[in-house]
């Protein structure tokens, strides 16, 4: 797991690009990701989200991605997926709101983290999915 000196040498060498990429939102062992745009999500329901910032990894960084606290603390739950080695794009996540109240997500509010992890090797297969280069939104690509 990369820590926030990690974080920064990997962006100032290339090897990871978040953008835009603001310092506030570096921690100990992560990064926040903020929402792209406004949503609201009624009781019971799910919606997409998109982060505002793009991230690319090298061959030889994964990602981990998991929900502030503060949102599971209000009943809203995330489907989450490892950041391959290789991607570049905005992420998608899926949220469910399993409280009794709508909730809403204002843009640039954090909502994410990731965390970084260094391969022992390079990977030999970089991620080259449906989902590369994703921008917004991006709903299921079958």
């Amino acid at each position: 797991m990369l820590s926030d000196v990690e974080i920064e040498e990997s962006l100032a060498s290339g090897e990871l690009v978040i953008a835009p990429f603001e310092r506030a939102y570096l921690n100990g062992a992560g990064y926040d990701l903020r929402v792209e745009g406004e949503v609201t999500i009624p009781p019971g329901r799910y919606g997409l989200v998109a982060t505002l910032e793009r991230v690319e990894l090298n061959e030889n960084l994964a990602g981990t991605l998991h929900i502030r606290s503060s949102l599971a603390r209000v009943g809203v739950v995330a489907s989450l997926a490892l950041v391959d080695p290789g991607f570049r794009g905005q992420l998608t996540v899926s949220l469910y709101n399993a409280g009794t109240n709508p909730f809403s997500l204002a843009r640039n509010v954090r909502f994410l983290q990731i965390v970084f992890h260094r391969l022992g090797i390079k990977t030999r297969r970089p991620y080259e999915g449906r989902y590369q280069d994703s921008q917004g939104i991006v709903h299921v690509r079958r």
